[in-house]
């Protein structure tokens, strides 16, 4: 194909080398950042490729549309939003980029965990306020702790390698088997239960982890433990994350994800409150930022670089 007549729709804004690198390449870019899916889907049979973020689900219906698509991009790290198994029917290239923003998440869940050891966000809000609180804030430190990762891609190999700094037992479990490395060793999840003292979620947005942490999967574990999600929010029941942290179970949450994010991951729900979401709100030992774990300036540029390389492999 003729890459001049090779035309592809970005519908969400990413990183300028991203537009600028194709354009060199010879494809010809056209933005459309603010039609709704029904009006993308009259026209998406004159692009071969498509460039998304997480704005709408491309699902059958777009799919059926979209018959001269070539490839999806997706600048991040999941194809959730995306009806994979049907785009690969239609021989459909199906682009992410996970190795753009791991780095970032890595830091992200060690940053956290750091934070709820040493209560840095609650005691510096006391102070800020004029408490002094010494006794109140006695922190725990990683060493001779055990850190258990469910997820070990991308992802979980990134906050493993970080992890190398301090004397801790690095566990790992996935559904692939021999992934385990010089950083972690991979265990099954009930060995992970009965050792870890530190929970942390990298997995993928699927049929199987959704809802996954729940109530019988907390109790399972062994001792008490934190949790760090920078993964998935629909991965975590927040009802039965609260009964956790209510009952001691779990003793502290770092959560840059949550259940109530719509698809876009731009907003949270609108109206009233669920009653678990106000607990986290208010509790101490949970600390909430707005999924942007893998979202710095350097993974920016990163996402959009690993997306042009691997849509220039293709052709």
């Amino acid at each position: 194909m003729n890459l001049t007549s090779f035309k592809i729709l970005h519908i969400d804004s990413n990183h300028p080398l991203l537009w600028d690198q194709l354009e060199q390449a010879g494809f010809h870019n056209e933005a459309d950042f603010t039609s709704s899916k029904q009006e993308v889907e009259a026209k998406i049979e004159n692009y071969h490729g498509i460039v998304i973020r997480s704005r709408f689900k491309i699902d059958k219906t777009f799919l059926d549309k979209a018959t001269n698509l070539k490839f999806i991009a997706r600048v991040g790290a999941g194809l959730e939003s995306i009806d994979c198994d049907y785009a690969i029917t239609k021989g459909i290239h199906l682009i992410a980029a996970p190795e753009g923003n791991a780095n970032a998440v890595g830091e992200h869940a060690i940053g956290m965990l750091l934070s709820l050891f040493n209560n840095l966000n609650k005691a510096n809000n006391e102070v800020k306020s004029g408490q002094w609180k010494r006794e109140a804030n006695r922190g725990y430190e990683l060493e001779g702790k055990t850190i258990g990762i469910v997820g070990y891609g991308n992802m979980g190999k990134s906050f493993a390698k970080k992890l190398r700094g301090f004397d801790v037992t690095v566990l790992c479990h996935d559904i692939l088997p021999n992934i385990g490395d010089a950083y972690a060793t991979q265990v099954s999840l009930s060995e992970l239960q009965e050792r870890a003292d530190v929970l942390s979620l990298h997995t993928p947005w699927t049929p199987e982890t959704d809802k996954m942490i729940n109530s019988d999967f907390i109790n399972q574990f062994k001792k008490p433990f934190w949790l760090i999600n920078t993964a998935r929010g629909n991965s975590v029941v927040t009802a039965d994350l609260v009964e956790g942290l209510k009952s001691g179970k779990i003793l502290g949450a770092g959560l840059d994800v949550l259940e109530y994010e719509k698809l876009s991951f731009e907003t949270l729900f609108e109206g009233a409150k669920p009653a678990a979401f106000e607990y986290l709100l208010k509790a101490e030992n949970v600390l909430l930022t707005p999924h942007i774990a893998g979202w710095t300036f350097e993974s920016h540029q990163k996402l959009a670089q690993t997306i042009v390389n691997k849509i220039k492999n293709i052709f």
